[in-house]
């Protein structure tokens, strides 16, 4: 019988198992559109997707140096002290294939305990991030600054039933000056610092480290006119204190400190601007060798503070 027949080449082969009738609604499935074909760039094995990768990762480098977006803080000392501090963070970079040590180790340890997640990305990708290969394999994302009003900032020093003390800093450029003032106004009990919108550092990644976490308690405002600022704290019962070389009053010899004062603060170079200086009540130097200069912003606020703190303190 024809089927039944053993010799080579007379079986019936089949695959079929169990029941067959019908498609089971597979030729309908085959008849069904796919939708529209997906874009190039939106296909993972098509080279376009690949060059609107490459795109992406470039942006997001040119969006790490803008002041309103994440920053990344890179090499493996600045990122251990940034934990170390405290700093806000978002993110561990860790280039894929970098090699260990203990400050490595450290900073993931740091981050787990944070609960910071860490993400291992492509050496390239951290190379566009930061625009460089100086990185060391490692990158700590920092989000954007929160910085409070004056408005804000005179309300919440009055809520505390203490005398205020403040630092306006004018002209001044350099994160890290900023972040040295933070520390300082800090340590000595002052109550916040202000900037202006304009020409000034701002609270950078930079900024961060050299406040040593500080800058997360400590409000800092920023001031679109220092004037009219200035002002705002006069109607507020604040003594507007500029330090400057030649004042009227030294270190020594003023004693205000222990009233609501603001301490206002110019570059090494430049000094305070004019306006400004015309607005401040109090012209104050800081005494100290004739054949020395001037000195740093950040150790002229330091030696105010700490002498306008004693004076607090002396006062109970």
């Amino acid at each position: 019988m024809p089927g039944n027949d053993k010799r080579r080449g007379a079986l019936r082969k089949t695959n079929k198992k169990g029941a067959t009738k019908g498609s089971g609604g597979q030729r309908r499935r085959g008849l069904r559109g796919k939708g529209p074909t997906p874009k190039a760039e939106d296909r993972v094995y098509h080279a376009a997707h690949q060059r609107k990768l490459e795109r992406e990762r470039r942006n997001s480098g040119r969006h790490t140096k803008n002041k309103d977006t994440v920053e990344l803080v890179v090499g493996r000392n600045p990122v251990v002290e940034c934990l170390r501090a405290k700093v806000p963070a978002t993110g561990l970079l860790v280039a894929i294939g970098t090699g260990h040590d203990d400050r490595l180790s450290e900073a993931v340890a740091i981050a787990n305990a944070r609960g910071i997640s860490v993400v291992e990305v492509q050496r390239q990708e951290l190379d566009n991030l930061t625009g460089n290969t100086l990185h060391q394999g490692i990158g700590l994302q920092i989000p954007p600054y929160e910085y409070t009003t004056v408005h804000d900032l005179i309300g919440g020093i009055a809520e505390t039933g203490k005398p205020g003390m403040v630092v306006i800093l004018d002209n001044i450029t350099d994160p890290r000056n900023l972040g040295a003032v933070i520390r300082s106004t800090a340590a000595f009990g002052g109550h916040g610092v202000i900037i202006p919108e304009r020409r000034s550092a701002s609270v950078t990644a930079v900024t961060w480290r050299t406040s040593a976490g500080t800058a997360a308690r400590l409000p800092v405002a920023r001031a679109t006119n220092l004037n009219r600022t200035i002002e705002e704290f006069k109607r507020s019962g604040y003594q507007i204190v500029g330090l400057e070389a030649g004042g009227q009053h030294t270190l020594d010899t003023y004693d205000g400190g222990t009233d609501p004062v603001v301490i206002v603060i110019g570059s090494e170079g430049k000094g305070l601007s004019r306006l400004v200086r015309e607005n401040c009540d109090v012209l104050m130097s800081i005494p100290m060798e004739p054949w020395v200069e001037s000195l740093n912003a950040s150790v002229a606020a330091g030696a105010v503070l700490s002498e306008f703190a004693r004076q607090r303190r002396v006062a109970g």
